[in-house]
């Protein structure tokens, strides 16, 4: 993210050898690419699914300029400033990220104090830039963007990044005083990145992702990757009078390259284990051989990159990805229909992460960036003697002050736990509930297949049913039948808080019911819950499934449950009915295509049998309420009766 001075042509190349700095406009293109991947991911997961792999570009990037200005320096001057190497870092990302820090901090004390958790913690840390540490214990994972979600958990990678810049020139200068070559050089830092990979892999845990995803030794292999390319790769070294076939192959590689890492974005799931154990690394350095062709005078891929709109937005690159979570949280919590609009809504968070962001790169970041800080006193005194005079700066200076004092209230009044809200505490009410009543819904469980074999289905009569089932067959909307059908039927239902939030419901009108859920479960962890709901024997020959509130479903995950489950299963896939959330659309999409796929897949319409009714749901318009429930169990019991009667008629 670093920016250099001096726009580049081709015949200021060579310029490099005389020791002036230039600007590789290819490398603006580049973190269009990255950040335009990592804010589509943002808005709409499913449409991009690899689109956080351009965090590794954003380090790579760094990685190499950085790099490589120390060593020019070097080479100029005989030695590194350090100071100057800190004061321009420090000018160039902290009054944009103290100004994020604060502005947000005031927001959350002002109108949504449930982020308040951790506020202290959170400032503090960015501000040292060790955020990614405390993010480890403290924070939710990347991936889950339902519960609660943090406005800034993006930070992480800038904490990264801040550790990279105070240890970098100390390390560059032990490596150009006591190893010298630039060759030996390259391969010490290429081992420790692989270190780094290595670390990755061994360390990543699917119920765990915090540790690999946020950790400094399990993600700087890709700034190291480019650091070592720039001992050997120096653009300013590089020659422009290349012969024909040199210039071909730098083409093609970065052609190809650069058509690979686009279609990494689209196919790269963030939960995978296969994208910690090498995908990532390989992403970056498929990354690195990109950043090399663009770096070089002789390749035509800095020109392809180069272009007004990839300047505008490259420059600043830094201040979008800043403030693109507060923008999209602030906002989606406001907006509790994004799902049902989600173009309309993503144009208008993308607007408005370009008017913050304009607004912080000329009032902020641009002034500050070359700004004399000593002469702050002096300029302090002009504004409060004349402030008529420097209305702008006076305006500001105002609402520092205002900001300022609001993040304080926000520090005092940090509660000092998380307190549930009313739908949380029913929900973990309801859960250990479920957890007492599958002990004796497994016995059932059992008991009811071993007669499903026996028994021959004959149509119930309501006024034969009991004065307790008549009642609970009026509650819930069912006919004798279906109610009967309901109690007969052996049920495993495996999902998230929705299934929690109904477990009580569910399990009266199938008391052959195993509930096994979980606040915030997403595709993901699927595999392993099916393979320990098996192992138990609970498995039961009817499935309900209740995943997809939480995040996205890919093909891969809907496969891998289908297969997991087994053929010979009745599979019953609810569809999310999550309006506030971009990736409602895509889950259904994926529930009904899964189900034309294979024949025991079985779709339960949630979404369109509720939308609409907004008097069904608690406040945050996902979960039901006792009322809702009623419709949710009542839809799961007929669909399941409907179902199992055609089965048994087609025999």
């Amino acid at each position: 993210m670093d920016q250099w001075n001096t726009p580049i042509t081709r015949a200021s190349w060579r310029n490099q050898r005389a020791g002036k700095r230039r600007y590789i406009t290819g490398f603006d293109g580049l973190r269009t690419l990255a950040v335009l991947g990592v804010i589509i991911y943002h808005l709409v997961p499913s449409s991009l699914q690899g689109g956080y792999l351009g965090v590794p570009i954003f380090f790579l990037i760094s990685g190499y300029l950085v790099t490589y200005l120390l060593i020019q320096e070097y080479e100029t001057h005989g030695g590194i400033n350090f100071l100057s190497f800190y004061g321009r870092r420090v000018k160039r990302l902290y009054p944009a990220l103290v100004t994020m820090l604060l502005g947000t901090t005031a927001y959350i004390t002002l109108f949504q104090r449930s982020l308040l958790l951790n506020i202290r913690g959170t400032v503090m840390t960015n501000l040292l830039y060790v955020y990614n540490w405390f993010e480890i214990n403290h924070g939710q994972s990347y991936f889950d963007r339902f519960n609660g979600e943090s406005p800034f958990t993006h930070l992480w990678t800038l904490s990264i990044e801040g550790q990279f810049y105070l240890v970098w020139p100390i390390v560059v200068l032990l490596l150009l005083l006591f190893v010298r070559n630039k060759m030996r050089s390259m391969i010490l830092l290429l081992a420790v990145a692989i270190a780094s990979a290595v670390a990755m892999a061994l360390l990543y845990d699917p119920n765990n992702l915090n540790r690999v995803y946020y950790g400094t030794d399990t993600r700087m292999f890709a700034i190291l990757i480019g650091a070592a390319m720039a001992f050997i790769w120096p653009a300013y070294k590089l020659k422009d009078n290349i012969t024909s076939s040199h210039r071909l192959i730098l083409d093609a590689a970065g052609i190809v390259s650069l058509l690979a890492l686009i279609y990494m974005f689209f196919t790269m799931d963030g939960q995978a284990a296969s994208t910690y154990k090498g995908g990532m690394f390989w992403f970056t350095v498929l990354s690195a051989v990109l950043v090399a062709t663009v770096a070089h005078p002789g390749s035509d891929m800095n020109r392809l990159l180069s272009n007004p709109v990839f300047s505008y937005i490259g420059k600043r690159s830094y201040g979008i990805y800043l403030y693109q979570f507060p923008v999209m949280i602030f906002y989606e919590a406001r907006v509790k229909n994004i799902g049902d609009h989600l173009l309309v809504n993503s144009i208008i968070e993308i607007a408005l992460i370009m008017l913050v962001t304009e607004a912080s790169y000329r009032l902020i970041e641009n002034p500050l960036r070359h700004y004399r800080y000593g002469d702050t006193f002096r300029d302090l005194k002009q504004v409060v003697m004349n402030p008529a005079a420097h209305r702008a700066t006076s305006v500001l200076a105002v609402l520092t002050v205002i900001c300022f004092s609001l993040t304080a209230v926000g520090f005092v009044q940090q509660p000092a736990k998380a307190q549930p809200t009313a739908l949380q505490k029913t929900i973990t009410k309801r859960q250990e509930a479920a957890k007492k009543k599958n002990i004796e819904a497994a016995k059932k469980q059992k008991a009811l297949a071993k007669a499903a074999s026996k028994k021959k289905h004959d149509k119930a009569v309501f006024s034969k049913l009991s004065k307790k089932d008549q009642e609970t067959a009026k509650y819930y909307f069912l006919t004798a039948d279906e109610l009967n059908t309901s109690k007969a039927t052996p049920l495993t239902a495996i999902g998230d808080s929705v299934l929690l939030d109904d477990s009580a419901d569910l399990q009266h009108v199938f008391p052959g019911a195993v509930v096994d859920g979980q606040v915030g479960r997403q595709a993901s962890a699927m595999p392993g819950v099916i393979a320990s709901i098996s192992q138990r024997g609970q498995l039961a020959k009817n499935v309900l499934l209740n995943v997809g509130t939480n995040g996205t479903v890919t093909q891969a995950q809907a496969d891998q449950m289908i297969h997991d489950i087994g053929p010979t299963r009745q599979i019953f896939w609810v569809t999310a009915h999550v309006p506030t959330r971009e990736w409602q659309g895509q889950v259904n999409a994926m529930i009904h295509k899964t189900a034309k796929k294979y024949k025991n897949v079985h779709v339960i319409d949630w979404y369109t049998t509720a939308k609409g009714h907004t008097s069904w749901f608690a406040d945050d318009n996902v979960h039901p309420n006792d009322h809702g429930n009623r419709y949710f169990t009542s839809l799961i019991a007929k669909t399941i009766t409907k179902q199992l009667n055609a089965n048994a008629a087609a025999k």
